[in-house]
């Protein structure tokens, strides 16, 4: 059978051997995505580590980290609703997600997040073979003009904040970030887990920390009134589609993040104000996470260039790079983890709801120390320290905390 000129067919033991790696990335995918400050690319280094003593085909190992990726994409709204815990690419949606968990609509929150990854997913589908190809040719431009890609990009977040004193505090918390990103990435590590990374607790105390510490001295969601959607179906759509066109758009660049996406995304998206702005927040900020995950994949069949954490582990497990395959996997997960969002979202918020919030987040602050020591050793607990001192310095000022990518964009402008 032919499907867009790409020939698809089924051989039954493979198929049931594939189905049985996406089942397998779906539930590692949920574990780490619903557990508050995990962030995505720390599972896909936990995997990477892991990848070459696992039994299987390097394609169903392939299979397993990318579908991995996509759900946890998908869920990790859940904890940053229910607790206030954003993984890096959530935090743009911190606010705008509690204002409505505030006012009792948390569970129309969870579904518009999910509408916002199922229609991200289907669209970077049939964004990725056009785009792709339309990048390709670009790639060298894009490679050969990158700093000057980067400052505009950076100059377009400070000057978009709508303060001078949020302006001031862009321009300190990126210059600091990125020192801090200067001075830290490249030390060395003494890892438990495999090659050492501390991008994982420069990320987890920049992004994660400080709001977990917040969020410990809050009292939980309140309870929760009734799940109606109460945004209309073509405002749903177009900030769907403007969250995969902004995920689709950073895929293909080094050092541009989803979080970046996020806010490109929402300032082309026609301005709202109140909780039909705090509804496409996170229609968006959730589209652009998960096509992001998806586009990469893309990006790096084509042009062989690795930019988030997912595909890095790809490209260590040594899988061969079958698109249709792979792309179809993750379509299946990510329907999968559109239906889980919800019903699993619900007993989230109940459960945060019931249990103590201080002890959640203190367990969440030790299972960032322990990860943050197996993946780079004591330097990795001395780094997640001053990254989280540093991750405060934004609410500080009232600026978004996406201006910490300095970390990483500083060290490309100079490299």
């Amino acid at each position: 059978m032919y499907a867009f000129g790409v020939r698809v067919a089924l051989v039954p033991p493979s198929t049931a051997s594939y189905l049985g790696f996406v089942a397998l990335g779906v539930l590692l995918g949920a574990c780490s995505g619903l557990t508050p400050g995990l962030h995505v690319n720390t599972l896909a280094l936990l995997l990477a580590a892991a990848t070459p003593d696992l039994p299987g085909p390097a394609r169903g190992i392939g299979i397993a980290v990318l579908t991995a990726g996509v759900v946890h994409s998908t869920l990790d709204v859940v904890p940053a609703l229910a607790l206030g815990v954003p993984d890096a690419a959530m935090a743009p949606s911190t606010l705008p997600g509690h204002r409505l968990v505030l006012a009792g609509r948390g569970r129309e929150a969870l579904r518009l997040s999910a509408l916002g990854s199922g229609g991200a997913a289907l669209f970077a589908c049939l964004l990725g073979w056009p785009v792709t190809a339309l990048v390709r040719p670009l790639a060298p431009a894009v490679r050969a003009h990158l700093p000057i890609l980067l400052a505009v990009v950076v100059a377009f977040l400070v000057l978009t904040e709508p303060t001078r004193r949020r302006r001031i505090g862009a321009c300190v918390a990126f210059a600091l970030s990125g020192g801090f990103g200067l001075v830290t990435l490249d030390l060395p590590t003494h890892a438990l887990l495999g090659d050492g990374d501390l991008l994982m607790p420069a990320f987890a105390g920049l992004f994660g920390l400080p709001v977990v510490l917040a969020a410990a001295r809050g009292g939980g969601p309140p309870p929760q009134d009734d799940a109606t959607v109460m945004t209309s179906k073509r405002a749903t759509l177009l900030a769907a589609f403007a969250g995969a066109v902004a995920g689709a758009a950073v895929s293909y660049v080094s050092g541009v993040s989803s979080a970046v996406a996020a806010v490109v995304a929402l300032a082309a998206l026609p301005r709202r104000e109140g909780a039909d702005g705090d509804r496409a927040f996170i229609v968006a900020t959730s589209g652009v996470n998960t096509s992001n995950t998806m586009l990469a994949l893309f990006a790096f069949v084509a042009l062989g260039d690795a930019h988030t954490g997912v595909v890095v582990a790809l490209d260590r497990s040594a899988a061969p790079l079958d698109l249709p395959l792979y792309v179809v996997c993750c379509l299946l997960a990510a329907a999968v983890a559109v239906l889980l969002v919800v019903p699993v979202g619900e007993r989230y918020l109940a459960a945060a709801a019931a249990l103590p919030t201080p002890w959640v987040c203190a367990g969440a602050c030790a299972l960032v120390c322990c990860l943050a020591i197996a993946l780079a050793g004591p330097v990795g607990l001395v780094v997640l320290l001053g990254a989280t001192v540093l991750g405060f310095v934004p609410p500080y000022f009232g600026a978004r905390r996406v201006h910490l990518m300095g970390v990483l964009v500083v060290p490309l402008l100079l490299a």
